[in-house]
């Protein structure tokens, strides 16, 4: 730690830090649209707000809930259950509030910039210094007063925006390669559903147009007729089956089976937290000899089929080393290689069909969707020649974005690199007036 550097506190580089209330306890319900309400599930692990997991609350509730209306560059800490995920708040999200597990640092912007403070709270030490300090009841608890009393070591302003240009840099990056990605998934599941589901291209055949946006020899594979099954109408010459049919399915092992160790010996024990953050600290690994069948290589296709139906349950493509599969998670391998471009995207289209099916079975927070569930879901499978034009277009497309997620990976390693070295002083940026002054006195 700089020398340099002003040793102070949360408390005294804010002008408000406070927490929420849940608006039921006043009377005021969650509703089905209205001012955003985040709770600790709407922020991740590395910073980003997830608007899919926002509630509702009235205008007339925000009012109530005055003290914890948020404004921009509040930076919010989770302070119950899950200890030290943080977020900076921006105009994309307001009006907002949040509850009693989320605390609210409204930095004086005379000392500290907003975004700089945000990289403190989220500094590996940081964290740990909080969870270390928690009460355990019903479950962990960080208190306000704790969080006030948080001794941080800051620097000048110049060199607060030094470190958040280089540590920015990188987030903004990221930031735009996801944006990048949702652009990508979005046009995929529009030609699948095109494609496979409204069955447009047949449409257009049978009306003597041409398929929208397609050329003269991809139209071809297609008929320009339905036959009738006994699951409704196909294209002629497609057929019927069940999802669990497009392609082999192995189970994870049992946690246990692996011994995991801790220290970091062998390959890495990829459960549900690994498919959505990476490999971390947290990962436990395994040097034992274990059937190959249970060693996920990259890019495989990872379905994972047990947890909270809402964020749990999905499809993945594994964009880091060798590791070996938890259960609870599928690994999908397609029977040949043109169909991997049509089982992905199956798989991706019936995520709300899985969450459903996973809710209605429901119990302690967690569902599940069966081999059952999947022996009874039946999808329409085209001709070999529609697979293999399908599997070249789309294909295209789920590669850009498997490059964009491993670049996001090697980004998001250089900043967790960078980070706690920037913020700690240990790893200097050159101060611009500091700089300068020296030149004039020479």
């Amino acid at each position: 730690m700089s020398s340099e550097w002003t040793q102070t506190t949360v408390g005294d580089i804010s002008t408000l830090v406070t927490k929420g209330t849940t608006p039921t306890t006043l009377g005021h319900p969650f509703q089905a649209r209205g001012v955003n309400f985040i709770k600790v599930e709407a922020l991740t692990e590395d910073g980003r707000f997830l608007r899919e997991k926002f509630m509702f609350i009235s205008e007339a509730a925000n009012q109530a809930l005055s003290r914890s209306q948020l404004c921009r560059n509040d930076i919010l800490f989770t302070i119950a259950g899950t200890i030290g995920r943080t977020a900076l708040v921006t105009d994309e999200i307001l009006p907002a509030n949040t509850n009693q597990a989320i605390a609210i640092v409204r930095p004086n912007p005379s000392v500290v910039r907003p975004r700089f403070l945000r990289y403190v709270f989220s500094n590996p030490s940081f964290t740990r210094n909080a969870q270390s300090r928690t009460v355990q009841s019903v479950q962990s608890n960080f208190s306000l007063g704790e969080l006030k009393q948080a001794k941080i070591a800051l620097p000048d302003i110049a060199e607060q925006d030094q470190i958040v240009k280089i540590l920015g840099t990188i987030d903004d990056r990221i930031a735009l390669l996801r944006e990048t990605n949702i652009t990508l998934e979005a046009i995929a599941l529009t030609l699948f559903r095109s494609w496979f589901v409204d069955f447009d291209p047949v449409r257009a055949k049978m009306d003597g147009r041409v398929p929208d946006g397609m050329d003269e020899a991809t139209a071809a594979l297609f008929p320009d007729e339905f036959e009738s099954k006994e699951t409704g109408v196909l294209p002629k010459g497609w057929s019927v089956c069940p999802l669990y049919d497009l392609a082999t399915y192995i189970n994870g092992a049992a946690y246990k089976a692996f011994q995991p160790n801790g220290d970091r010996r062998g390959l890495p024990i990829i459960k549900i937290a690994e498919l959505k953050a990476g490999v971390t600290n947290q990962t436990a690994f395994s040097d034992v000899a274990m059937p190959e069948k249970y060693r996920i290589q990259t890019k495989d296709i990872l379905f994972s089929w047990s947890g909270n139906p809402d964020t749990s349950i999905d499809t993945f493509v594994w964009a880091n080393d060798p590791a070996w599969l938890n259960q609870h998670i599928f690994r999908v391998i397609p029977y040949a290689p043109n169909e991997r471009a049509f089982i992905l995207q199956t798989l991706r289209f019936l995520r709300p069909v899985f969450t459903e099916l996973a809710r209605n079975k429901q119990t302690t927070g967690l569902g599940h969707v069966t081999v059952a569930d999947m022996k009874r879901l039946m999808v329409s499978k085209p001709t070999d020649a529609v697979l293999e034009i399908f599997n070249i277009k789309v294909g295209n497309i789920h590669e850009r974005i498997f490059k964009n997620e491993q670049q996001i990976l090697t980004l998001a390693l250089l900043r967790d690199v960078f980070l706690p070295r920037l913020i700690s002083g240990q790893l200097r940026v050159p101060n611009p007036q500091k700089a300068l002054g020296s030149a004039h006195v020479n």
